[in-house]
């Protein structure tokens, strides 16, 4: 009986060793596989950057004479303006606008790395925590420091010569990102204005925006009173017509 139990432990410690040498060589395969992958989407960012910004920013990210210099600007500034597809642009006058982003998102992280080196220094893309967040706190925050630009419900608004956008499509990174960076005539909020904590709590709120809950009615394009009052005076001013009208009409 012994020997059975000692060659069943042999056995079983051949079969856990032949286990940990699979793992140990596929560990080892995928490892050199990132390993080597990595240089690769390296210099395939580069090209990229050469033949879709550098036309602008120039080859070292100094910028010419048609586009600024990225020197400075920080990987949040970088990450926002291509994961919104805002950059790159065909022609450098034309308006900064959300749109499809052109790459997808594995070269797209592989570019702002790549161009987070050109650029050193500036914010770094932000790290949320958002479960832990206070949305009420954040909407304070939101109707103090952004409504005023982006309307109480994240519409967006048309401003003198500018315009501040609809917040709805945005990702919760991209929307600390543009708090973080400011982007075109967007104030800066960094850490004095707005501590990581608060940071939270404002995207956790602009990111419930998403999902309103409508009571009590239509939600009128959210624009909020000015809507909901020219409404209430026409229909009421309407009625009123086709009561006076009704009345003073001869039997």
């Amino acid at each position: 009986m012994s020997d059975d139990v000692a060659a069943g432990r042999v056995q079983r410690a051949a079969h856990v060793t032949v286990v940990l040498v699979v793992s140990a060589f596929f560990a080892i395969l995928l490892s050199s596989h990132r390993v080597s992958a990595a240089p690769q989407q390296a210099d395939a960012a580069r090209r990229t950057y050469l033949s879709d910004c550098a036309v602008c920013h120039g080859a070292d990210g100094s910028g010419t004479n048609q586009g600024p210099s990225l020197k400075g600007v920080g990987r949040a500034s970088i990450d926002y303006m291509i994961s919104t597809g805002r950059m790159p642009i065909a022609d450098p006058t034309q308006r900064l606008a959300r749109r499809t982003p052109q790459y997808p998102s594995d070269e797209q992280r592989a570019l702002v790395d790549y161009v987070g080196t050109l650029s050193g220094g500036g914010p770094d893309v932000p790290h949320l925590d958002l479960h832990a967040a206070d949305i009420a706190r954040g909407g304070e925050a939101f109707r103090e420091q952004c409504a005023a630009c982006h309307a109480w419900s994240g519409t967006g608004g048309a401003l003198l010569q500018r315009e501040a956008p609809e917040l709805t499509e945005a990702t919760p990174t991209q929307i600390a990102e543009a708090i973080r960076t400011g982007p075109g005539s967007m104030p800066v909020f960094g850490p004095a204005a707005l501590d990581d904590r608060q940071l939270d709590d404002t995207v956790a709120f602009v990111d419930s925006l998403k999902r309103p809950d409508d009571r009590g009615g239509l939600a009128l394009g959210h624009i909020g009173p000015v809507t909901e009052g020219a409404i209430a005076i026409v229909g009421a001013l309407g009625l009123l017509l086709l009561a006076s009208r009704w009345i003073g009409t001869e039997r």
